[in-house]
């Protein structure tokens, strides 16, 4: 087919094509509901003239923490006046400066200057604003991991904390939606005993719950017998073995692209397994991104040969690489399993160290695609 003709066709299959972009806001939101209220209770004491809760936010990657969040904050947006709620992604915002403007613009509704201002000059119109105004202020920090290091994110958490104590009328709570089990213990003892937070869980969707959603953006996103019911059920068994509802929302948005491309009226099986073979789990690629290059190099390690590891060999392998002690690798190895890039197994036989096994969960065709 001609590339003219894919790019201007005139007829869709897509009734409402954003409802398959990352940034979509569903106006449903199932099986989460313990979650919202749990951030729910985190909010309440703000409503009373009480300081926030703070919260750590704690999920795999696509387990509906992001949209949680969004939700409630839009809940408190309409229902109180003097709660501003700033949401911040650190991918996009990961510099104290950075993440102060964002903050400023939120409560000034202006962006600050770009130049010629210092941290500290910027945080004290921040405050300035919420006690002219009498406003308090919560903020989300998603991906928080993606802050370039350990001394901004306690420079940034102490700040906006030593609110409540030094600031008298503004309170002020911190989220900390993450999903690396190592970030509590980059916070300095100062001010982890200030953050002292509540902890929300988000497990992992069942397969049900995967494909109840899809279905959900099926409707809103496609017309009327576009794709079949045995098709969606494909797409939520390939979701589910990737452990990223990502996944299945942008692989309907890629078969639904192939098949108008190929100028048929619905999705068949076909173009579900052109878009499986072309694409790159989507999921690997966000979890790779953010490892530390220690934690790379024992993914490259796992990854060079097709085999299960023995924990033991797969550590001298490590150590003889980085240096890293047996802590240290313990540690990486047990964030890979939570990423759910690898699964651990114990055999129950020999010490330690032998009786577990380190299994990729990934083809490692697909890992070397991904470049590390």
């Amino acid at each position: 087919m001609k590339i003219e003709n894919i790019l201007f066709a005139g007829e869709t299959l897509f009734k409402n094509l954003h409802v398959f972009d990352p940034d979509y806001m569903p106006s449903t939101y199932n099986f989460r509901e313990e979650q919202m209220e749990g951030l729910a209770i985190s909010i309440r004491p703000i409503f009373r003239n009480s300081r926030p809760i703070n919260t750590v936010i704690l999920g795999q990657c696509a387990t509906g923490k992001t949209t949680a969040v969004k939700k409630i904050f839009e809940m408190v947006k309409e229902n109180k006046d003097d709660v501003v709620c700033c949401y911040i992604n650190c991918q996009l915002h990961n510099t104290i400066y950075s993440i102060f403007s964002k903050i400023h613009k939120e409560v000034a509704g202006i962006e600050p200057p770009v130049s010629g201002l210092s941290i500290t000059k910027l945080y004290q119109m921040i405050i300035e604003r919420l006690k002219k105004k009498k406003l308090n202020l919560i903020v989300a920090f998603d991906d928080i991991n993606y802050l370039l290091n350990e001394v901004d994110i306690n420079k940034i958490f102490y700040d906006l904390l030593r609110v409540n104590e030094e600031y008298d009328g503004v309170k002020t709570g911190v989220f900390a939606i993450l999903s690396d089990i190592e970030f509590r213990f980059k916070l300095e003892k100062n001010v982890s005993t200030v953050f002292s937070p509540h902890e929300i869980l988000f497990p992992p969707y069942s397969y049900n719950e995967i494909y109840d959603i899809l279905l959900d953006r099926v409707k809103s996103g496609f017309y009327p017998n576009v794709i079949s019911d045995e098709l969606i059920d494909e797409i939520t068994n390939y979701t589910f073995e990737n452990g990223d509802l990502r996944v299945g929302i942008n692989l309907l948005k890629i078969v639904g692209n192939i098949a108008e491309s190929n100028g048929s009226r619905s999705i068949n099986e076909e173009h579900v397994d052109e878009a499986i073979s072309k694409s790159v789990s989507f999921n690997l690629k966000q979890s790779l991104k953010s490892l530390s290059e220690e934690e790379k190099e024992l993914v490259r390690l796992i990854s060079k040969e097709d085999k299960v590891f023995n924990a033991k060999e797969l550590f001298n392998d490590f150590n003889e690489k980085t240096g890293l002690k047996y802590h240290k690798f313990n540690t990486i190895l047990n964030k890979l399993e939570f990423l759910r890039i690898i699964d651990i197994k114990f055999t129950g036989k020999g010490t330690r160290g032998n009786s577990r096994q380190v299994i990729l969960r990934f083809n490692t065709n697909d890992i070397n695609k991904c470049q590390l």
